[in-house]
């Protein structure tokens, strides 16, 4: 049974989540759809509609497919389905990168076309313009630092972060660009553990950490991954709490069975022509 939505307009802002560094750890879950935002609103301090949704629900490589029409679709619905979480949209690919213009127009057009509470967008010291200029209109910034999927292609693939001295210089250059530009938040995706847990410590926003450390002051995972529902590989940092993959699998197994064997629908599914309520 669907959970009811609160009636009181009790929203987690974006700066409720800034101030819970070092606090009590941040519950991070992204969600693309109305009936999952339902379903986890109650349970989570923040819902990030990632351009994830390109390679989970809409069967892209890379999240690359995802458009800002796109984000802004599931974003109106995630916001429809929750009424507590902090609302985060990501900006996709192409929305924001090539200027603070750019970046405003796009983040701008996210929240007056969803009503959500922040933005997020990938990059560190060669993105601090953008974050800054989106903060100077008033529209709250989650940074991304670490692996960034939008960059998956010039990197040559998904390579875990924070291996060589020099990359663990620029991820902990890039984490305090995103702090001084303003950024609420940060998530470090895909790093070495004792790099993140050392970022962490190190920056006065909160971290919400993806394949990177306990130490961090959050956690997101993908709710497909979580729930067992991804069809492909799932990441090694990824703990199942569910198989819904076999109970979906075994639910049409047996719906296809009794529909061959025509015991589906049955007496209690269909309506007869006497008097008396509709139970449906």
């Amino acid at each position: 049974m669907a959970t009811q939505l609160p009636t009181a307009d009790i929203r987690i802002s974006a700066d409720a989540i800034r101030r819970r560094k070092a606090g009590t750890p941040i519950v991070c879950l992204t969600a693309y759809t109305y009936p999952i935002a339902r379903l986890l609103d109650e349970h989570v301090d923040l819902l990030l509609v990632g351009d994830s949704v390109a390679m989970v629900l809409h069967g892209h490589k890379t999240t690359l497919g995802a458009s800002l029409e796109m984000m802004i679709a599931h974003g109106q619905a995630v916001m429809r389905g929750s009424a507590k979480a902090c609302v985060v949209v990501d900006m996709p690919a192409g929305s924001y990168e090539s200027g603070a213009a750019l970046a405003v127009a796009s983040a701008q057009r996210i929240v007056a076309e969803t009503g959500c509470q922040a933005v997020k967008l990938e990059g560190g010291v060669d993105m601090a313009r953008q974050i800054e200029a989106i903060v100077e209109t008033g529209i709250p910034v989650m940074g991304h630092i670490g692996l960034l999927p939008q960059s998956v292609e010039k990197d040559g693939g998904y390579k875990i972060k924070g291996r060589t001295d020099d990359n663990v210089t620029a991820l902990l250059a890039d984490a305090r660009a995103v702090e001084q530009a303003g950024a609420f938040s940060v998530v470090i995706e895909g790093t070495v553990e004792a790099v993140a847990a050392d970022i962490s410590r190190r920056i006065a926003i909160p971290t919400i950490g993806i394949g990177a450390s306990g130490d961090c002051d959050g956690q997101i995972l993908v709710i497909d991954d979580m729930v067992g529902l991804t069809v492909d590989r799932v990441p090694k940092f990824v703990k199942e709490y569910a198989d819904l993959r076999s109970v979906v699998a075994h639910a049409a197994a047996r719906y296809a069975a009794e529909v061959r064997d025509r015991t589906f629908p049955g007496p209690e599914n269909v309506f007869t022509a006497t008097t008396g309520k509709d139970n449906g």
